[in-house]
């Protein structure tokens, strides 16, 4: 629970506040993969705490106007809904909020370059950014070292002593907790997949075209980059967004600006596809509006770009399969993650 009761110790000692952690256990389903959590952070239900309020709290940003949550809204599957988020400072960045559903499971990079190795790093970054929350880790942490609640939050999810310990990289272990309970796993495909419900005709169409494991249907060529069971990968690829003569057309190099690697511009993250209806708009850049437009996009094999990825070609999907692929996508949905009371607002 919040408290705005004043901190105990007037000379910012905070070894008369209790320090029990109590592990959280996340549900993770079978079918799920592992998630290798970092051994000097575990998932604790007073870290959980503090990172949900930190992630929600515009007290991060430089004047106090924004949150993690302002470019991650739970109800829009933990994106904005704009094509660029925006900053403080009213600048849009060049690229989307990407979701965050099931973060935690990812193993080779965060954003869409892939530039954080690990999630707590991630956490890190938007705090300073200058077309984001615009300020710095300094200054914020001499406000959460002031603030009536936060010291004793600290204490209870990591054992600090005093409030002069308060960290950004302490901060940072907090959010990235919170973000690592933000699971989606109550969908139709899931519940397909444990064997207590069936998908319909028209959805199993979809399934095979999916797949691509189907001889009687035409291939998708979707699983590739968006593997079961969390209909995403963890690698980069160039879709075809952009036409590209060489490269160093690409207007953004993606995952190349990271690497420094010629044959890595213009790849980028393949995000997941559960709740993609509610992540509207798509791409990278938010450039397709509507899903509908994606479907169109990868029918048509994308535009000619080099080293665009080998799996994308005209696929001359009609519309009865496009619709049958559609419907397999919707199986995805999770209404319960969108909804669900432990990701939302806590100061609400």
């Amino acid at each position: 629970m919040w408290s705005c009761t004043p901190d105990p110790a007037k000379d910012g000692s905070l070894s008369d506040i209790p320090y029990a952690p109590h592990n959280k256990i996340l549900e993770i389903p079978s079918h799920f993969p592992k998630m290798d959590i970092p051994s000097d952070n575990p998932t604790t239900e007073e870290g959980v705490l503090l990172g949900r309020h930190l992630f929600y709290d515009p007290i991060l940003s430089a004047d106090s106007t924004m949150s993690c949550s302002s470019c991650h809204i739970q109800s829009k599957n933990f994106t904005d809904g704009l094509p660029t988020s925006q900053g403080i400072d009213g600048i849009n960045g060049r690229r989307s909020a990407m979701s965050l559903v099931n973060i935690g499971f990812v193993k080779v990079g965060f954003f869409w370059d892939g530039r954080s190795k690990t999630l707590e790093d991630q956490a890190l970054a938007p705090v300073e950014d200058p077309v984001e929350l615009h300020n710095h880790w300094g200054e914020l942490i001499d406000k959460l070292k002031a603030h009536p609640t936060y010291p004793k939050l600290f204490r209870e999810a990591f054992g600090i002593d005093h409030k002069d310990k308060i960290t950004k990289e302490l901060a940072a272990k907090a959010i990235a907790q919170f973000e690592r309970t933000l699971i989606s796993k109550d969908s139709k495909f899931d519940r397909w997949q444990q064997g207590i419900e069936n998908l319909s005709d028209i959805e199993l169409i979809g399934n095979g075209i999916y797949f691509d494991d189907d001889p009687d249907l035409p291939d998708g060529e979707c699983g590739h980059c968006h593997n079961i069971p969390l209909a995403a990968t963890d690698d980069y690829f160039n879709n075809g967004l952009f036409a590209a003569k060489s490269l160093t057309d690409f207007i953004d190099l993606g995952r190349g600006e990271v690497t420094k690697q010629l044959n890595d511009n213009g790849k980028f993250r393949a995000p997941t596809l559960r709740n993609i209806r509610h992540s509207a708009p798509y791409m990278h850049d938010g450039s397709l509006a509507t899903f509908d437009e994606v479907l169109k996009h990868y029918n048509s094999g994308g535009k000619e770009s080099v080293y665009k990825d080998k799996v994308l070609h005209k696929l001359g999907l009609d519309e009865f399969y496009l619709n049958c692929l559609s419907a397999f996508i919707d199986t995805f949905e999770d209404t319960t993650f969108l909804h669900n009371p432990e990701f939302s607002n806590p100061f609400k």
